[in-house]
């Protein structure tokens, strides 16, 4: 497979999870080259081959299931009756997961927004910051690699990549506009859902949810008070205490 490069790149700009499988060492007879290189993604769809056979579908398995885990794993395979092949040579290869990035989208560019961002910089989290104010960006300063968007909450359930790598942090400066997206996280897959404010916020969005939308789990999804109870109140303990929490629910702690 000669254009895997060409291919990576039109699933990482498509956001479609795949894994990289590359035969790293072949010893004796083997009906694979080392170097050679196949794309698996979650649905088994593949390009190139690593030789075929029994041990090819091994492999599609073991593909699907290290993007499942988000982790990059390594096998060694002596071929012979167990693979149906008896040519009795040694296989080692890489299966590196792909795509996979958490995504956080954090809604609300006040104090602790722009903090948060700030201790998330350099971290794993592919950002993207929402204001619905009007101008808002011209009052704040953000690194380069956080995302801005000052898009209206009307278009949030098709702006949002929902799925397994969906992070939501919502802190806005309005209840009724965090409570919409509440409403609109809790009904959408995500892998994390946090919300600022106070037990009894907490409990006037569960009674509304339960009460006004059907919603029966309420607001047991959702991490509120957001962030981990580390004692600090100022601004930027709080980014601290939600990123320690993030990080946390990422590195499955």
């Amino acid at each position: 497979m000669n254009n895997w490069i060409e291919l990576l790149q039109e699933y990482k700009i498509k956001k479609i999870p795949v894994a990289l499988v590359t035969v790293t060492k072949v010893l004796g007879s083997a009906p694979c080259k080392v170097a050679s290189k196949m794309i698996v993604t979650y649905q088994k769809k593949i390009h190139g081959t690593i030789g075929g056979g029994k041990l090819e579908f091994q492999i599609i398995e073991e593909a699907v299931n290290a993007i499942h885990e988000n982790q990059t794993k390594e096998f060694s395979y002596t071929l012979g009756p167990e693979f149906e092949q008896c040519c009795g040579g040694k296989v080692e290869l890489i299966i590196e997961p792909m795509n996979q990035s958490p995504e956080l989208f954090l809604f609300g560019a006040g104090h602790i927004g722009i903090a948060l961002c700030e201790v998330l910089k350099d971290t794993p989290f592919n950002i993207t910051l929402f204001d619905t104010r009007e101008n808002w960006k011209n009052t704040i300063e953000i690194d380069k690699s956080i995302l801005f968007s000052s898009v209206a909450f009307d278009h949030y359930k098709q702006t949002i990549n929902w799925g397994d790598n969906c992070y939501v942090v919502i802190m806005t400066h309005d209840h009724k506009l965090d409570f919409e997206i509440t409403a609109l996280a809790v009904h959408s897959k995500t892998k994390y859902i946090g919300l600022i404010g106070s037990k009894t916020k907490k409990n006037k969005f569960n009674n509304l949810l339960i009460n006004e939308l059907g919603f029966t789990a309420g607001i047991k999804a959702v991490h509120c008070p957001v962030g981990l109870d580390l004692g600090g109140t100022n601004p930027k303990e709080i980014a601290i205490s939600v990123a320690s929490e993030l990080l946390k629910v990422y590195y499955g702690k």
